[in-house]
């Protein structure tokens, strides 16, 4: 928009001052009587901000940590696998009533804690993740009688496969969590948070990431 108005006026000045030279006009990046190094430096300039407006190079964002995450703090993921009727409901819960939790887990309902394969926790762990949490109904009160009980025995079964892997054991953890107690929830996701990133990033199980 600063070019069009610049060239008509410059136009209009040519027009008026100098009625003997023809309509163009070499000195197009700036007014008369400029020097010619800073018509060409105006003339750059205005056509790098057409081009690139607001963009900024790699070489200043890696100064400043920006673009590839340098000087930022490391922040573990966590897969969190939430019973429907209860755990999920209470996460939904601290939602709604907006109490305030760590977001590093990433949910995926499943309908019972029973239905969850000691592999996939295996899986998560192979393909990247940093923790595991899978949560479910308080024993007794499942809403398929008896799932939370089958999940107890498989999960303690795993803890001594994760124990023979060479797994920390703060990185997979077991809660039991009902639609009620949504600040139990936020309290889970944070004691959770606070003892996967205390472990660091982790060194078994995990596959190269191809980039």
């Amino acid at each position: 928009m600063l070019n069009a108005e610049h060239s008509t006026w410059q136009s209009t000045q040519h027009t008026t001052e100098h009625p003997q030279r023809p309509s163009a006009c070499a000195c197009t990046g700036g007014p008369h009587g400029a020097p010619a190094a800073e018509v060409g430096a105006a003339s750059a300039s205005g056509a790098e901000k057409q081009v690139r407006p607001g963009a900024r190079s790699r070489a200043e964002a890696a100064a400043e940590g920006e673009g590839d995450g340098a000087g930022q703090a490391w922040e573990p993921k966590i897969v969190a696998f939430l019973c429907n009727w209860c755990s999920y409901a209470g996460a939904d819960l601290a939602g709604t009533s907006r109490i305030q939790y760590p977001p590093n887990v990433r949910v995926i309902r499943v309908p019972c804690s029973g239905r969850v394969d000691p592999l996939l926790i295996l899986k998560c762990l192979q393909r990247g993740a940093d923790g595991v949490l899978v949560s479910g109904c308080h024993p007794g009160d499942c809403h398929y009688i008896a799932g939370n009980y089958l999940a107890r025995r498989k999960f303690a079964l795993l803890a001594d496969l994760l124990d023979f892997f060479g797994i920390e054991k703060g990185r997979v953890h077991f809660s039991w969590v009902s639609a009620a107690e949504g600040e139990k929830f936020a309290d889970v996701v944070k004691r959770v948070t606070e003892s996967v990133k205390a472990l660091g990033k982790p060194t078994r199980l995990v596959k190269e990431r191809q980039r």
